[in-house]
């Protein structure tokens, strides 16, 4: 049908929301042999009274009769909106993608499936509560939000959006709610990419009771790429996602921020997002509902759906591969949105308090201790013999090529303090983290060592085989133990060996279990780590980032705006006096 937009109908922006947007994906999730293994969920038309979840009842009944207006009429109701079209058929479309995301949240909460994908059309994170915006008519995931906290007391939502745009409307409809933590990363440019608000740069943290609780990552150029993408996760999103410990993750499931697409102009490549699912599947029990907003590259739009269906799926994420620190752009982003985040969580508190370490010694100390962790940059088979034993390990081998995986059939044959230094032996080179059973009680600490410094150095590392090593008498509990073995499953594409010394037969089955892709359990909120051990990991993390690019995060000193195309006006002068404030 024809179509009637508030740009020119001629633009290419009218040509890139299309239906063969789904049809290609659809097609290859079945010629990936996904299809078949999915729940097929009915889909259902969203009632009026969901709808009025996220919108005014007179914006609801103006766009009822949308399909009864003549071609002059429907032009006319267009353009009292921003850069969106409609036809005659879009309300039915709407309430059947509105319907689709409910149908999800059904079918997770009620235990039919474990997580899954909405794929919908027209897309919803632009949608106001009166107004159509961006190709969006209705918010199809915060309409979501609200009837997951309405029909199953869901007390804490996490909306992860990683479309290319700023999603405003899921932003403005919850920026009072502490009930909701909204994160989103878009394409910013300092206010010159659409939408072009002020409302989506780093300090709009939210409002009153939700002040905290509105992330924003802007991306002030063109082409990050997976390392950019990756850092974001692992410095920003799941330390404060874990402190606020969500009962239910949405995805705001934008794909315009894969490489190719002409809205995003970004490099990240279609697995990063099998990575950053499985990053987000460790939370609420893994309770996850992905819905499709944009995505206009064909090509790279299915290969992402497909990323994103496998690790739902459980397949493992795909190997990594050349990673390295964050650009410095992204940097700046991610030091300015941890700052304007510090007063309100207890993960970021002790952020960059630390100087950082340099001289000649600075880089080629054996090992370094904090409660929680023992961190080895160059292990020796001597130090290992003698100390690592009886701790709980977790060891990074990259195997030669000759030597493929067969490494895996002489394990079984060593004791654990043997096996240590034969995978030294026959592996070009060994990165290991101890956990020593002292100060593990500090269940904090220990998540945000794993999730700052574990994960960053081991997606850099890119390991063709993750060993875990569990001693006698360990202080890991098992929720955390379940949690890290989860998270390391994202490397080495899931080759992951598990040796349980004897004395620990209760970690057994919570090994297994997450070895096998069940869920690891919620941790709940946790609270604030013991500063002495933020102190110590930052120093840490600190030191190391002079050799490991994805553990920057810039210093408290690079909180400035880019020299680059940006003059920086009085209001920015001011951002810039409180973020120095804090």
């Amino acid at each position: 049908p024809p179509c009637y937009a508030s740009f020119h109908p001629d633009s290419p922006a009218c040509k890139i929301e299309v239906p063969e947007r789904l049809t290609v994906s659809h097609t290859a999730l079945q010629e990936e042999g996904l299809a078949e293994r999915c729940v097929s969920v009915p889909i259902r038309q969203a009632t009026d009274a969901e709808i009025l979840l996220a919108h005014s009842e007179e914006y609801l009944e103006a766009v009822k009769k949308t399909p009864y207006m003549s071609l002059d009429e429907l032009r006319t109701f267009t353009q009292q909106y921003g850069d969106v079209y409609f036809h005659p058929n879009i309300y039915h479309c709407a309430k059947l993608a509105i319907g689709a995301a409910l149908q999800l949240v059904d079918s997770v909460m009620t235990g039919k499936v474990r997580n899954g994908m909405a794929l919908v059309r027209p897309p919803g994170h632009h949608s106001q509560r009166s107004a159509a915006n961006g190709f969006c008519v209705f918010n199809n995931v915060a309409i979501a939000a609200h009837y997951a906290k309405k029909q199953y007391g869901i007390k804490r939502v996490l909306i992860v959006d990683w479309d290319v745009h700023h999603g405003q409307g899921v932003q403005f409809a919850f920026e009072d709610d502490p009930s909701v933590l909204y994160f989103s990363w878009h394409r910013y440019e300092h206010q010159g990419f659409w939408p072009n608000l002020r409302e989506s740069d780093y300090d709009s943290v939210g409002k009153e009771k939700g002040a905290g609780f509105n992330i924003n990552v802007p991306w002030n150029k063109v082409g990050m790429e997976n390392s950019d993408y990756l850092s974001v996760f692992f410095h920003v999103l799941l330390p404060i996602a874990y402190e606020f410990s969500p009962d239910l993750v949405f995805v705001c499931a934008g794909f315009d921020s894969a490489i190719g697409d002409p809205e995003g102009h970004m490099c990240a490549t279609p697995d990063i997002f099998a990575h950053l699912t499985h990053l987000l599947k460790s939370l609420a029990g893994g309770k996850l509902c992905a819905v499709l907003e944009g995505g206009y590259n064909l090509t790279s739009l299915a290969q992402s759906v497909c990323q994103t269906v496998q690790t739902l799926l459980g397949d493992p994420a795909p190997q990594t591969s050349e990673l390295n620190g964050p650009c410095e752009s992204a940097l700046e982003s991610i030091q300015c949105v941890r700052s304007a985040h510090k007063p309100y969580w207890a993960c970021l508190k002790h952020t960059a308090s630390v100087p950082v370490i340099t001289g000649p010694n600075s880089s080629d100390t054996a090992k370094t201790k904090i409660s929680g962790f023992c961190v080895s940059e160059k292990g020796t088979a001597n130090y290992l013999e003698k100390e690592t034993y009886s701790y709980d390990m977790i060891l990074l081998v990259r195997l030669p090529r000759f030597y493929g995986g067969d490494v895996c059939y002489f394990l079984p044959y060593f004791n654990a303090q043997h096996l240590l230094c034969t995978v030294y032996y026959y592996s070009q080179c060994v990165c290991f983290v101890c956990v020593p059973p002292q100060g593990c009680s500090d269940v904090a600490g220990l998540m945000q060592a794993v999730l700052c410094l574990l994960l960053p150095l081991a997606y850099e590392y890119d390991p063709g085989l993750v060993l875990l090593v569990r001693g006698p008498g360990s202080g890991v509990g098992k929720a955390a133990w379940a949690q890290i073995t989860s998270l390391l499953q994202g490397l080495a594409q899931g080759h992951t060996l598990a040796l349980i010394q004897e004395g620990e037969k209760e970690a057994v089955g919570t090994t297994a279990a997450s070895l096998l892709g069940d869920p690891a359990p919620s941790l709940g909120p946790l609270g604030a780590p013991l500063p002495e051990d933020m102190e110590a990991m930052e120093s840490l993390r600190q030191r190391l980032q002079t050799h490991w690019g994805l553990l920057q995060t810039a210093g408290e000193q690079m909180i400035t705006a880019s020299k680059e195309t940006y003059s920086v006006t009085q209001m920015d002068n001011n951002i810039l006096e409180k973020q120095n404030s804090y």
